[in-house]
């Protein structure tokens, strides 16, 4: 495949840096997980004191591959460029050192022979923490609020984007009840992840998040949530306000429909 070719290409390149301390890879190709259409996320490891140096050398690297189309050089979790290549192929080439290497995913050694890499090794996982996993109760709250809102207002295009929002973070509550080990990769991996009567649940949200139809996703919505709430309050952190207020929304939701059809 066209992932595996670029990686030995941009590896080898990167090898010959002597900035460059490790190469490793994360995301679907570090899971094993990666087919066709996957993206590839390569990571260099560099000390700090050379990241600078190495920011510059980062295009050279990408170049050896093929010809790059378009990139963009940012920085989200660390400093990255995202070039997509003539094959319309999708590389994020991330630089981290051992200070800002994140403990999350797993990944795959493709360099290491220093072993920088080993005391990373026991500390990866997908799971949420506990402040995690309250956080994103608490969105789903968050949201559904700001739906309201935009419903009470006749915005249904607002509304709609509102109850993506919903989703984004009730998938990983879902996940984090169902497939805990996966919980970080939220929406992206639900439909391989959840168990099948909660996935038929959520295909039939978001069959109804439409300009047209958002009432009937909510009404699914807080069936689900009706569902799942004696369980997300027994996990939700002791003094997190999340769980009041999923009930206040349902209910409030509930009063919304009621009002609606009686009008």
């Amino acid at each position: 495949m066209k992932q595996e070719d670029a990686v030995m290409v941009i590896s080898q390149s990167l090898m010959k840096d002597k900035l460059v301390k490790a190469i490793f890879l994360k995301g679907s190709m570090g899971r094993g997980e990666y087919d066709e259409y996957s993206d590839v996320d390569l990571y260099c490891l560099v000390d700090e004191k050379d990241e600078d140096l190495f920011l510059t050398h980062r295009l050279k690297h990408l170049e050896t591959y093929r010809k790059i189309l378009f990139y963009e050089d940012f920085f989200i979790i660390a400093p990255q460029i995202i070039a997509v290549f003539d094959n319309l192929l999708h590389v994020d080439l991330f630089t981290v050192t051992e200070k800002s290497f994140k403990e999350k995913d797993y990944f795959q050694v493709l360099y290491d022979p220093e072993g920088r890499l080993t005391k990373f090794q026991s500390t990866q996982n997908l799971l949420l923490s506990l402040e995690e996993f309250s956080g994103c109760a608490y969105d789903v709250a968050w949201f559904l609020f700001q739906y309201n809102k935009a419903r009470q207002r006749g915005n249904d295009l607002w509304a709609v984007e509102m109850l993506q929002h919903v989703m984004v973070n009730l998938s990983k509550v879902l996940l984090h009840r169902y497939k805990p080990e996966k919980a970080q990769l939220g929406l992206k991996s639900l439909e391989s992840q959840l168990p099948l009567i909660q996935l038929d649940k959520v295909k039939t949200i978001f069959m109804y998040i439409t300009p047209n139809s958002h009432k009937k996703a909510v009404y699914y919505i807080i069936n689900l949530l009706n569902a799942e709430i004696n369980w997300i309050e027994s996990e939700v952190e002791r003094c997190s306000q999340a769980v009041p207020f999923i009930r206040m929304m349902i209910n409030l939701l509930n009063q919304s429909e009621e009002e609606e059809k009686n009008s």
